[in-house]
């Protein structure tokens, strides 16, 4: 079908390829999106985002590195947005994004920082335990408009590689596949972690995954709503406030770095 412009961005290091296709018109298949995030073969990036414009509103299409579909990203969407207000497609201040978990609203300075509100963040009492690493831990189920189990660590040091996921137990807690975080407390409203995204691997940082990990780090520290939370990501410095309703607002980096052009 042609070329096509990516564009190539991070938040927290966790990478993004973009493609805006304002009227709905390119159609892209999974595995040319697997081909292109792979880090041997094509561009490489974490997920794959198609920007579309629909009744006025900008929506999401993303997509996993292997090309499966995901709910949303919630590092992903501060790209994108910087995306639509560097590119002055948008002017800058709050606007929504639209989104398969949903509209997020975000605000979005000319420079600096983006916050998003990502939507209520909630603990599902399920029974789950996470192995890895010859480890067993008891986790904790918590929904983002996608699924997430999080696991409190002693030291991150006790995971080993994530190069495949890790076991859950029962096998059929999540049918259609989970995110995994690790988690080791700092202090008082500061943690660290590490996570591995389903259809995309261990990642550098993951937006829906701190969310969940500080609502996590809420119960798990038998603290109240609102909590304010920093996370350390390998990537970076993300920060999480959630409300007393259990709505998580992200705040952190997003950067655009270079464009690629594309056969597809």
């Amino acid at each position: 079908m042609g070329t096509a412009t990516l564009t190539y961005g991070h938040g927290t290091e966790n990478d993004f390829l973009l493609l805006l296709d304002e009227a709905d018109q390119i159609q892209i298949t999974p595995e040319t999106i697997a081909h292109l995030c792979n880090r041997s073969s094509g561009i490489g990036a974490d997920g794959f985002i198609r920007m579309i414009r629909k009744n006025e509103i900008w929506f999401m299409d993303y997509r996993n590195s292997d090309g499966s579909l995901a709910e949303m990203c919630g590092n992903g969407i501060r790209v994108m947005a910087r995306y639509l207000v560097d590119h002055k497609i948008l002017a800058p201040g709050l606007f929504p994004i639209d989104t398969r978990a949903g509209k997020k609203f975000l605000a979005v300075p000319e420079s600096g920082e983006i916050s998003v509100n990502m939507g209520k963040v909630e603990e599902i009492p399920d029974e789950v335990t996470i192995i890895q690493n010859g480890h067993e831990w008891e986790a904790l189920h918590i929904e983002v408009g996608n699924p997430h189990a999080v696991a409190f660590v002693q030291s991150l040091d006790q995971v080993g590689s994530l190069t495949h996921a890790p076991r859950i137990s029962p096998e059929d807690a999540f049918p259609e596949g989970t995110n995994v975080e690790f988690v080791e407390v700092l202090n008082e409203d500061e943690v660290r972690m590490r996570v591995h995204e389903r259809g995309s691997g261990e990642t550098r940082s993951c937006g829906t995954g701190v969310c969940a990990v500080a609502l996590a780090s809420t119960l798990h520290r038998n603290k109240r709503l609102p909590s304010r939370w920093t996370v350390h990501v390998p990537g970076g410095t993300l920060t999480v406030e959630i409300d007393g309703h259990s709505n998580a607002v992200l705040t952190g980096p997003a950067v655009l770095l270079r464009e690629h052009e594309v056969s597809l």
